[in-house]
């Protein structure tokens, strides 16, 4: 019998069809839609879902999420304060390092494992945090994530209170592990709810939830540490997760993937050797060193060449990733309704206009302009961060698309991780000029990248 001959049987009283092997597939689909009107059509496979009752036959391969009883925005809001929570437990430490130093008697250098350890944890555990998301259900992983998260916070809690500086670092990489599955689990969601018009600005508002959960973080945990003691810093945010969750949990009903969609191995080396995948993954390297270089030495420079405190100094700098709550959602926006779902230019300009503000940044002295300059190259450079996740997954096939987030993750944070340790050992060298040199032509080689980068197609 002819494998590619088939028709359309129903299976249930629901209106469901599978394909039989006794018709052409372009008769069974016309049969099928002459016989039944288009409102009650449903197909079996939610790859093959009718978007309304006003859309042509066409569509009949539509890949747009329509689950009933699904929220979009409910699943955005719900992973976000997830996030926003575990953003917070990530870097609070840095809030109140003078304290922890005091009790757990220990240098700055090994302090700073508090929070690098995240970093590092995140960068090793992406990828295979991606590839059991492609396989499983991510609702399911997202609140064990946050499961995780109450038992790390609690054990870092009690560590801390008995002045056990190793598993207080151990709690720690454990956080890592919860932060990175509900960074990509909560990209890979958000993505799936939204439709292609609006899944950029819908993951661009996610991706907003890292800078609202670093400043919530740093502005609340010297408040947390003076009333409760410093350890209480490694629970306090686990009540917000818990509440995001609880938003999540109804809203994402409806998106769980089926297990027939599971990636095998091939597929899956094969976005590991996508030269699309490793263009985008370059542009996320380059933002989020320029985004950490910045953010760790910006302070610095304004103390040691400016004469300004290190808590001037500090609330100046900080201008730069608070801008990243309104750069991530614009990314999106402006991809999705100024350029018309095109990424490539967004990241082009993001690299255009940062390039030439961290070259000159240390020319200038004035301090109200070197608060724009701040503003303004946070900005740009946190539109590639805000958008690199969506383009990533619009690059590789939707059975393999948490895999590439994954993959976005590692190399970005790998930015992240590199990028302040290097721009310390050339400050120590050469000084803040040529570190700022060196990081604005990272910014000149992401426009070459951004120039040539792909445009992802739409069926």
């Amino acid at each position: 019998m002819n494998k590619d001959i088939c028709y359309l049987t129903p299976q249930s009283d629901e209106n469901r069809y599978v394909i039989s092997k006794h018709e052409s597939r372009d008769s069974a689909r016309s049969n099928a839609f002459s016989r039944f009107p288009h409102s009650v059509f449903r197909p079996h496979s939610r790859r093959m879902t009718s978007r309304s009752t006003t859309t042509h036959s066409d569509d009949f391969t539509s890949n747009e999420p329509q689950q009933k009883g699904q929220s979009t925005w409910g699943i955005v809001a719900g992973a976000s304060l997830i996030s926003t929570g575990l953003a917070a437990y990530e870097i609070v430490p840095a809030s109140v390092t003078p304290l922890i130093r005091d009790s757990l008697h220990i240098g700055p250098t090994i302090a700073g494992f508090l929070v690098g350890i995240m970093f590092g944890t995140a960068v090793i555990a992406s990828l295979p945090a991606g590839a059991v998301l492609d396989r499983t259900d991510s609702r399911n992983v997202m609140a064990l994530a946050v499961l995780t998260l109450i038992v790390a916070g609690t054990w870092g809690w009690i560590a801390g209170k008995q002045g056990d500086y190793r598993s207080v670092i151990a709690s720690r990489a454990l956080g890592g592990v919860a932060y990175v599955i509900v960074w990509n689990a909560g990209i890979d969601l958000v993505s799936q709810a939204a439709t292609s018009e609006t899944r950029a600005t819908a993951v661009g508002i996610f991706t907003a939830s890292g800078p609202i959960g670093f400043a919530l973080g740093q502005g609340t945990g010297p408040l947390i540490a003076h009333q409760f003691g410093w350890p209480a810093i490694f629970v306090a945010f686990t009540g917000l997760t818990v509440i995001g969750l609880v938003v999540f949990w109804p809203a994402s009903r409806g998106l769980e993937p089926s297990r027939e969609d599971a990636p095998s191995v091939q597929e899956f080396g094969a976005v590991l050797r996508n030269r699309k995948v490793w263009s985008i993954g370059l542009l996320g390297f380059l933002g989020y060193s320029l985004y950490l270089f910045v953010n760790s030495w910006g302070a610095s420079y304004l103390t040691a060449e400016l004469g300004l405190s290190l808590a001037v100094s500090g609330l100046l700098v900080a201008v730069f990733p608070a801008i990243g709550v309104v750069s991530r959602i614009s990314s999106g926006l402006l991809s999705d309704r100024v350029f018309g779902g095109r990424r490539q230019p967004i990241v082009l300009g993001s690299f255009a206009v940062s390039a030439p503000l961290v070259l000159f940044f240390t020319r200038f002295r004035s301090l109200p302009l070197l608060v724009a300059l701040l503003l303004l190259t946070g900005f740009a450079v946190q539109l590639t961060l805000g958008l690199s996740f969506t383009y990533v997954r619009e690059v590789v096939d939707s059975r393999v698309a948490a895999t590439a987030v994954a993959f976005q993750t590692s190399v970005g944070l790998a930015g992240a991780f590199l990028a302040p340790i290097a721009g310390g050992v050339i400050v120590d060298l050469a000084g803040f000029d040529t570190a700022f040199l060196l990081a604005g032509l990272l910014a000149v080689c992401g426009i070459a990248v951004a120039w040539r980068a792909p445009e992802p197609g739409y069926s």
